[in-house]
């Protein structure tokens, strides 16, 4: 068994101990779920330690390290041709610092979910199910296994929101659900026509595998999404409406506005724990998806389109941190300033440059940890006192300085000021948007500017 093998489904073994286990024995469930996501993070922490550096680039066969590749799913549909589906996983530079956030974030969760009464045998078993579907999705390279994975994140976050949740919990969880699923039947229309356009170049079967999708020489001849095809769609290009299919389908998550209204609903009403999760990793698999899929399958279509998704990530940049100004909650107001945080990831990788798109995965492992450290802090008081109205805390620090101190230093480092995280991320964006100018490409330098404003 391989090590990304391992890291992915520990949970769920954890899982299967949860459910064995008897109810009565109620604190037993989160010190297994602990005990596990420690191993994970371990993991985790062995494949950063052990990964070649040297081998750079992004969506490149090179670039990817702890691979494993097994024949899955072999049938032969007669006329249609035959169906293959591998079990494929592999990290990269890009993937890598997600997994070992995502292991890191889910700790944090499950430590903030101690004191959890209602159900913990529900919560800490789906809680196990939404940490494996997570892993996978930064793991796997094959389409079809993506997909699953992507799939199966969707019903425990329903769940863990619609049950555990506040006053308001099923009208959050049920237009997240909503949302995600909007998203997620467009994805698969796509998914499928890429399939019936790709085939491995060793067997001459269709093939779901990610890699193979990324290299032009594989697609077939006249194929709906291959680069020579002429078909369109309402006059537009096959190419470029799976494009933007895709980026809409992730954009969800990141999210863009005007595809951001379930965050701050599913952030109020989530648990702490679940509010960590979704701002720590969930909202990063949408800028995993447009950088893994939307740019590495569609690479033409990602230069003739930049100029627009650099302009939704500026308006995602100013809505959100507008908007944040106005909240008296403070789980509303996090909420919007992680879409004008993820409005920089837009940004820097509609940018085209190393530079950009260096920065936009720093701004997404930046955001994590620290937006999972503000929620867990409101967290914190709220579990002692049930308010979040800002105004309800004046005089704070001189009850509680220690966390108060803590606060500040995670507010002023979400905010980007220099020495913090943020600022780095966000500046490596500002500088990749200024120099796509110079290279020829559509993104002008006043998105920069509008950016660091």
């Amino acid at each position: 068994m391989g090590l990304l093998t391992l890291i992915i489904f520990l949970p769920l073994i954890a899982t299967a101990f949860i459910l064995l286990l008897p109810t009565k024995w109620n604190n037993s469930y989160k010190y297994l779920a602990l005990a596990f996501t420690v191993v994970q993070l371990l993991i985790a922490g062995y494949l950063y330690i052990h990964f070649d550096a040297t081998r750079t680039g992004i969506n490149t066969v090179e670039g990817y390290q702890f691979v494993e590749q097994l024949s899955w799913i072999r049938l032969d549909l007669g006329t249609i041709g035959k169906l293959e589906i591998d079990y494929f996983l592999g990290l990269d530079g890009v993937s890598l610092p997600l997994v070992l956030l995502s292991a890191f974030v889910m700790l944090m969760a499950i430590g903030a979910s101690w004191n959890i009464q209602k159900s913990p045998k529900g919560y800490f078993a789906l809680l196990m199910v939404l940490n494996m579907a997570v892993m996978g999705i930064f793991c796997a390279l094959d389409f079809f296994l993506f997909y699953v994975f992507y799939e199966v994140m969707l019903l425990p976050l329903y769940f863990l929101i619609g049950i555990w949740g506040g006053t308001r919990r099923e009208y959050a969880a049920i237009k997240f659900f909503i949302y995600t699923l909007f998203g997620s039947v467009f994805m698969l229309l796509v998914i499928v026509g890429l399939y019936f356009s790709v085939t491995n170049p060793v067997t001459g079967a269709y093939t779901f595998n990610m890699l193979s999708m990324m290299n032009p020489d594989n697609y077939v001849e006249g194929g709906f999404f291959s680069p020579d095809s002429l078909s369109t769609i309402f006059g537009w290009s096959t190419r470029l409406v799976g494009f933007i299919v895709l980026f809409f389908a992730f954009g969800i998550k990141v999210p863009i506005v005007p595809l951001h209204t379930w965050l701050p609903d599913a952030h109020v009403e989530a648990p702490t724990p679940i509010s960590i999760i979704l701002a720590g990793i969930l909202l990063k698999i949408g800028g995993y998806g447009i950088i893994r899929i939307c740019y590495g399958i569609f690479p033409d279509i990602a230069v003739q389109t930049n100029w627009w998704i650099g302009l939704i990530g500026v308006i995602s940049i100013l809505y959100g941190a507008m908007n944040a100004l106005a909240q008296k909650d403070l789980k509303r107001m996090i909420a919007y300033s992680s879409v004008s945080h993820m409005g920089f990831v837009l940004l820097g990788i509609a940018s085209l440059t190393t530079e950009g798109i260096s920065g936009a995965m720093f701004q997404m492992i930046s955001h994590g940890f620290l937006s999972a450290a503000l929620f867990f802090l409101v967290g914190v008081v709220y579990d002692r006192v049930h308010d979040r109205y800002i105004y309800h805390f004046r005089g704070l620090a001189t009850i509680m300085p220690k966390y108060t101190a803590f606060v500040a230093i995670a507010f002023f480092a979400s905010l980007g000021l220099p020495g913090f995280s943020a600022f780095i991320g966000e500046a490596f964006v500002i500088i990749g948007t200024f120099n796509a100018a110079s290279i020829g490409s559509a993104l002008p330098r006043w998105m920069a500017i509008a950016g660091s404003i």
